[in-house]
């Protein structure tokens, strides 16, 4: 009996470390390219789903921002009236909100030559048509340095904390 309920927490433990990863991905703008110009951001972003969750990593030299403006604000380049803005070299914005959003390069001439991007973000749980643009709820901007790669997997907090409670459990089962 306890061998099988041993069995049993042995494999709950194993589903959730297989199964459980977040589905949050964090994408690194333009890959290896990084936050530059002379990259075609409307392509990069083109084969991917955003989902709220998810983190947009933007790799620059400071002599580049990362701003995120209104619509008008991106399809003009026009600068100053930023939602959030950051030039560090390393900006990660975690997408809070469905909706489409927008980032510019607020240099004199980088927006106008194409250093910008728009992106849709669905809701986690399930795509929407319904989905309404982010206007009063800006996207939070942390700096941080992360590793070059265009996609990584990020394991929930909840998960790590479950998956610790199940290993502590199967070692006082086996004990």
């Amino acid at each position: 009996m306890a061998s099988s309920s041993v069995g049993m927490a042995c494999l709950g433990l194993v589903l959730c470390m297989v199964v459980g990863p977040s589905l949050a991905t964090v994408y690194t703008v333009g890959d290896t390219s990084g936050w530059a110009t002379g990259v075609d951001y409307s392509s990069w972003a083109n084969d991917k789903t955003f989902k709220v969750g998810d983190s947009l990593v933007f790799n620059y030299p400071t002599s580049h921002t990362v701003e995120e403006v209104s619509s008008s604000d991106y399809s003009t380049c026009t600068v100053g009236k930023a939602i959030s803005t950051d030039s560090t070299g390393a900006t990660t914005i975690n997408l809070k909100t469905a909706g489409t959003h927008y980032f510019i390069c607020g240099v004199a001439g980088h927006c106008e030559s194409g250093m910008k991007l728009a992106i849709k973000v669905e809701s986690s749980s399930s795509s929407s048509s319904t989905d309404k643009p982010s206007t009063t709820s800006p996207s939070t901007t942390t700096t941080t340095k992360i590793p070059d790669s265009s996609s990584s997997w990020n394991l929930s907090p909840v998960l790590a904390f479950a998956t610790t409670w199940v290993a502590l459990c199967v070692m006082m089962v086996v004990s």
